[in-house]
C-alpha cells in the first residue's frame, strides 16, 4: 500500500467537495439567511486541507488496484465528515454524530435521516442535503475521474472500485471519456425531472432538490411526510417514472439517446427488473384492494407502484405508511429492500444483474442433478459467464448475509427490537433509508444511540460500495507495503 498516493487523492475529493460547498452559501444568500458563512468556512478547511495535502505529495505515484480500494472507501468517510461540518457549525444539526450521520446518508444515497421537522429546515440545509445525493449518485470519485488525470494519477483502478455492480464496463476507450458520459446522461435526466416536476406544480427549489434526491436514487426530501406530502398524484407518476429510470444500468440510457433504443428490450437485466416490479406491484395491490385500504384501485396503483418502485431503486421516498399496510407487504418490501436496482446504477443493494446470475446458477445445479455427466454453461445476454464472476456473485451474496445478520445480531444485542434491527440493517446495508419498525417511513433514526448510528454509516458507506471494496481492506494483505 502506497499511502502517499492514498492521501494525495484524498485531499484532490476534499478539493472537490470544498468546491460544491460554495453553491449553498449561495443558496443562503439568495433566500436571507445567515448560515452562509458555515459552509463558506467548510470550504476553506476544505481548501486547507485538500490543498496542502497536494503541494505535500504533488509527486505521490500512481494508484494500483489497491490503492484504488482505500480511495474510494476512505473517500466516503472523509468527503462525508467534511459535508457535515455546515450542518454542525450552524446548529442546523446540533450533535456532531447527526451531523456526519445526515452527510453520509445523503452521499452514499442512503436517505436516512435523523431530522424530524424537516420543512423548519433553511433552504441552503435542504439543497446541501439534495446535493449531497446527487454527488454521490454517480459517485464524486467518478466525477473526479475526468480531471485525475492531470494530477498523474490513472483513473481505472478508481472506476473498477467505484462503479457499481458486478462489472464495470467502459463505454468508450478512455475511462475520463468515460466519466463524462456518464456524468452528461446523470445531468440530462436530472434537468429533465426537475421540469417535469414544474410543469406537475412542484416549484422550482424543491424540483431541483427532489430530482436530484431521485436521480441519485437517495429519498431526501424537502417535506416531512415525504413525497406523500405534496399530496399531488402528476409529481408523484413523474417521481416513478425517473426513480424507474435511475434504477436501470445508465449504459443503456447513453446507448438508447444515441438511437439504439432496442438494448432495453435486449437487456436480460433491465427485463427482470421490470417483471419484478410488476409481480410486486400486483401482489401488493392484491393485499390492499380486498381490505379497501384506499377507495379507488388507481389510488392503490399508485401507490402501490410508488412504494415498489422506490424501495427496488433504494430510492426511500414514501406517499403512504406501508407499516399499516398488511404484513404481506412488508415482506415483499423486506425482499426488494435486498434485491435493490440494476447493476450500473446508482440504486444500492444485491443487484437485479446477481440476482439473475444466482437463479440461473440454481437453476444450472439442479440440471447437473438430472445429467451428471452433461456440461452446461450459465448463458447471460448472450454471453457464457465465467466461473470467475460466477464466484464473484456467489461470494458477494454469502458477504452480504453475513454482514445483514452480523447488524441483525450486534442491534439486538444492543437492544433493539428485531424487527427495527433487521429493518435499520437492511435499509442502511442496501441504501434504502426508511426501514422497518422503529425507523419506519413514518419515523427517523434520530432516537437511535450514537453507538448504533455509526455502525449503520459503516453499513452505508460498505453498502455504497458493494462490500468488496471495503472488507477487502481488512486483509493484512492490503496494507503491507510493496
Amino acid at each position: 500500500m502506497n499511502y502517499r498516493s492514498v492521501i494525495k487523492v484524498l485531499g484532490f475529493l476534499l478539493l472537490v467537495t470544498s468546491a460544491c460547498l460554495v453553491l449553498p452559501a449561495l443558496i443562503s444568500l439568495a433566500y436571507g439567511e445567515s448560515d452562509w458563512p458555515y459552509y463558506l468556512a467548510t470550504t476553506g478547511i476544505g481548501v486547507l486541507l485538500g490543498g496542502g495535502t497536494l503541494l505535500v505529495l504533488r509527486d505521490a505515484p500512481d494508484l494500483r488496484v489497491r490503492e484504488g480500494f482505500a480511495v474510494v472507501a476512505f473517500g466516503w468517510l472523509f468527503v462525508g465528515i467534511l459535508g457535515a461540518l455546515p450542518f454542525w457549525f450552524s446548529g442546523q444539526i446540533p450533535s456532531f454524530t447527526d451531523a456526519a450521520f445526515e452527510s453520509i446518508s445523503g452521499f452514499t444515497t442512503t436517505g436516512s435521516s435523523i431530522l424530524s421537522d424537516i420543512e423548519s429546515r433553511s433552504h441552503a440545509t435542504l439543497f446541501w442535503r439534495a446535493m449531497t445525493h446527487w454527488l454521490g449518485g454517480m459517485g464524486i470519485v467518478l466525477l473526479a475521474l475526468a480531471i485525475l488525470p492531470l494530477l498523474g494519477v490513472g483513473g481505472m483502478q478508481l472506476f473498477r472500485a467505484e462503479v457499481p455492480g458486478p462489472v464495470a464496463e467502459r463505454l468508450t476507450p478512455r475511462i475520463r471519456e468515460t466519466a463524462k458520459i456518464l456524468w452528461m446522461v446523470y445531468m440530462l435526466l436530472t434537468a429533465l425531472e426537475t421540469v417535469a416536476l414544474m410543469f406537475a406544480g412542484m416549484g422550482l427549489f424543491d424540483a431541483v432538490c427532489h430530482s436530484f434526491a431521485t436521480m441519485a436514487t437517495g429519498g431526501f426530501s424537502n417535506h416531512n411526510q415525504s413525497v406523500g406530502g405534496y399530496g399531488t398524484p402528476a409529481m408523484e407518476w413523474v417521481i416513478i417514472v425517473f426513480m424507474f429510470l435511475a434504477g436501470a444500468n445508465f449504459t443503456l440510457h447513453f446507448l438508447a439517446l444515441k438511437g439504439k433504443y432496442w438494448v432495453y428490450w435486449r437487456d436480460e437485466e433491465f427485463k427482470f427488473y421490470g417483471v419484478i416490479i410488476l409481480i410486486c406491484t400486483g401482489l401488493v395491490m392484491a393485499v390492499l384492494l380486498p381490505l379497501h385500504y384506499y377507495p379507488h384501485w388507481s389510488e392503490a396503483l399508485r401507490l402501490a407502484l410508488f412504494q415498489v418502485v422506490s424501495i427496488i431503486t433504494t430510492t426511500g421516498f414514501g406517499t403512504a405508511d406501508y407499516l399499516l399496510w398488511p404484513p404481506l407487504a412488508h415482506a415483499i418490501f423486506l425482499v426488494l429492500m435486498a434485491v435493490g436496482g440494476c447493476a450500473g446504477s446508482t440504486g444500492g443493494g444485491i443487484k437485479v444483474m446477481r440476482v439473475l446470475i444466482l437463479l440461473k446458477h440454481a437453476k444450472l445445479e439442479l440440471r447437473k442433478m438430472l445429467h451428471p455427466r452433461g456440461v452446461f454453461t450459465l448463458w447471460f445476454n448472450n454471453r457464457a459467464i465465467s466461473r470467475n464472476l460466477q464466484t464473484n456473485v456467489l461470494g458477494f451474496f454469502l458477504l452480504f448475509m453475513m454482514v445483514y445478520v452480523g447488524g441483525v445480531l450486534i442491534l439486538t444485542l444492543g437492544g433493539r427490537d428485531l424487527l427495527t434491527a433487521v429493518g435499520a440493517t437492511a435499509a442502511t446495508l442496501g441504501n434504502i433509508g426508511p426501514g422497518l419498525g422503529e425507523v419506519g417511513p413514518a419515523s427517523n433514526y434520530g432516537d437511535m444511540l450514537d453507538w448504533e448510528k455509526w455502525l449503520l454509516m459503516f453499513f452505508m458507506i460498505t453498502g455504497r460500495l458493494e462490500l468488496f471494496t471495503v472488507l477487502v481492506l481488512f486483509l493484512p494483505g492490503a496494507w503491507r507495503k510493496s
